[in-house]
């Protein structure tokens, strides 16, 4: 059974053998709105609104895994992934009233690793502590988080067998491997391929067709530059256990070198250069029709 909805600005997809109890689905929403008001910057009584306003320990879910995954990619693409983008992302247009309107030249961010060295942004036990104002923006990995939250509070419910698809961030437990299309970049209504995700793996895509607004515009940002990335135009990752990891992937393979990152992490990949070019992992579990 298929149940639709709406949540932190798109569309949601929880695929189950059974239709889930009221207060499955009440627990399940719950948890969206906790995470919204823990880590959305759209929200101006979030947490990180509140964390970008003053310097505290802030409780925020999942933040040590996040962290620490946003710490390994940070080293891993040389500084472009960093959730320090918030302030180049709303100069862009991509701000929480959504202008979809540039302000200027967007901000270089700060480097994630001098702030995590000298002790401004310090992570542990759920808990955050910084010594000034710091403006987060965890687009880059906390959809996937988001999905494995509610494949959490699905098991707390005693659902062990479902599928959370979060437009593009998609997690599989239980039950037999299902097949995905893989969206072209440049027309939605066409697939380059398909891949099978087995039980207890996630799919996450990232490509600049999606949230865009302009002339190069998009979300996917370079943290070294504060501009829109332009060599890769997508890319997908399947990860064994987390969507979060498969989340976080996705956006670091518009930066890094792809051995780089399987060395980070173990798994599959696919990413379309902006020339053409089509890279992929070898041991792919599916096909490219390209």
């Amino acid at each position: 059974m298929a149940w639709d909805f709406e949540a932190i600005g798109t569309a949601w997809e929880i695929d189950t053998a059974q239709p889930l109890a009221p207060e499955v689905e009440a627990a399940v929403l719950a948890q969206f709105e906790r995470f919204d008001r823990t880590w959305s910057r759209f929200l101006a009584d979030s947490t990180v609104a509140a964390m970008a306003r003053e310097p505290g320990t802030w409780q925020l879910e999942g933040a040590d895994a996040l962290i620490t995954l946003y710490d390994d990619l940070h080293t891993a693409t040389d500084g472009a992934v960093t959730p320090l983008v918030g302030r180049s992302l709303e100069d862009l247009g991509y701000d929480a009233g959504y202008s979809l309107q540039p302000s200027g030249r967007p901000q270089v961010p700060e480097d994630w690793s001098r702030v995590r060295r000298d002790g401004t942004l310090v992570v542990g036990g759920g808990q955050v502590t910084t010594t000034r104002p710091l403006l987060l923006d965890v687009g880059a990995a906390g959809k996937g988080l988001l999905v494995d939250l509610v494949v959490d509070v699905l098991a707390d419910h005693g659902v062990e067998e479902a599928t959370v698809d979060g437009s593009g961030d998609l997690r599989h437990v239980g039950g037999t491997p299902i097949r995905v299309a893989l969206e072209h970049p440049g027309d939605a209504s066409r697939a380059v391929g398909v891949v099978e995700v087995a039980d207890g793996w996630a799919l996450c895509a990232s490509a600049v067709n999606r949230r865009t607004w302009g002339d190069g515009l998009h979300h996917v940002v370079d943290g070294r530059t504060g501009r829109p990335t332009r060599d890769v135009v997508a890319s997908w990752a399947l990860v064994d256990g987390s969507c979060m990891v498969a989340d976080g992937l996705a956006t670091a393979h518009f930066f890094a070198d792809p051995q780089t990152l399987l060395d980070l992490h173990p798994h599959h990949f696919v990413r379309i250069h902006a020339d053409g070019r089509v890279l992929r992992s070898p041991d792919l579990p599916g096909e490219l029709f390209t």
